[in-house]
């Protein structure tokens, strides 16, 4: 599908010129002569990304960024200002409102087209971060998956999560359990860059769900890298009498008080080498099949899939 490209400015020549080429370049291109007109189409129909006008006869092109920033239809959609003003202090203020980019009329059209392929690889690379580790999301994970997976070559996916973490964000609240999750984060981008394989590839699925990717020679050591600094580290987020004593006391709905141990880390490995996977899915499943064994262990643990089929 093409992406849809909004352009809001008064000048019909320039509009016209603008959207010819870049259908030429296969984007899908609407566009508005007055700002009202702009704002009604952009929330009605919000578009991947908005090229804006600053001098606009009846509603300030920085004005309409603001109403566009604070609207829920449009507000993380990209917008390049395009502006006749050349005094930094008027690029910075449309900056400061929200404006991805700018282009200096009169502009290089391939110089516009350029810098619009360019803001929307990185609004659609940042969509798929998560907003709390930034590390690639679903999306990212599954395409990677699915590249390695047909590409054919030895693979090992390994999938990661915490164990007692729900009963820890209960006990402390979700402030401290996010700054478990970015540690957990930080631990597993160390140790993959600690494997010396560039193509290592982290993902985080969600909550305390992570995904690694790699080739299956660094597998083990990873693992045993991530464990060692994660039961290293983790204490360092409890309070020192919960420490000590190695466990939380969380009250359920009952009104009944239960004891759950330190948070530990569950790893999954499933490897190509003994079996071949016919899709991204069927290696994702075998390496949660395994975490599954994992999380069957007390404290850190990881477990290997190691059979033919």
């Amino acid at each position: 599908m093409s992406e849809q490209v909004l352009v809001i400015d008064d000048d019909a020549d320039l509009v016209r010129f603008v959207r010819m080429s870049l259908e030429r370049e296969g984007y899908e291109v609407t566009s508005a002569l007055e700002g009202a007109a702009g704002l009604r189409l952009a929330v009605e129909r919000p578009p991947d990304i908005i090229l804006l006008d600053v001098l606009m006869p009846d509603l300030d092109g920085l004005e309409l960024l603001g109403r566009l920033r604070v609207n829920p239809a449009t507000t993380s959609v990209p917008v390049v200002l395009l502006t006749a003003r050349t005094q930094a202090r008027d690029r910075v203020r449309g900056l400061d409102l929200g404006a991805d980019d700018y282009i200096t009329k009169p502009f290089d059209i391939e110089e516009l087209v350029a810098r619009v392929g360019a803001v929307l690889r990185r609004a659609k690379a940042m969509r798929d971060l998560s907003p709390l580790t930034a590390l690639p999301g679903n999306f990212r994970i599954a395409e990677e998956l699915q590249r390695r997976v047909a590409g054919g070559r030895p693979l090992a996916v390994i999938h990661t999560d915490l164990d007692n973490f729900k009963a820890f964000n209960d006990h402390y609240g979700f402030m401290r359990g996010d700054s478990v999750i970015k540690f957990t984060a930080n631990v597993l981008v160390a140790a993959a860059v600690e494997t010396g394989d560039a193509s290592c590839f982290v993902g985080h699925v969600g909550g305390d769900d992570f995904v690694a990717v790699m080739h299956p020679d660094g597998a083990e050591q990873f693992c045993k890298t991530v464990i060692d600094r994660f039961d290293d580290g983790i204490l360092d987020f409890y309070d020192p009498q919960d420490a000590l004593r190695g466990y939380v006391e969380v009250i359920d709905r009952r009104g009944e008080r239960h004891a759950f141990p330190i948070v530990s880390i569950s790893m999954g490995v499933a490897t190509n080498l003994r079996r071949t996977f016919t899709s991204e899915w069927e290696a994702s499943a075998v390496a949660s099949e395994m975490k599954a064994h994992a999380k069957g262990e007390a404290g850190s643990c990881y477990k290997v899939d190691r059979r033919t089929r």
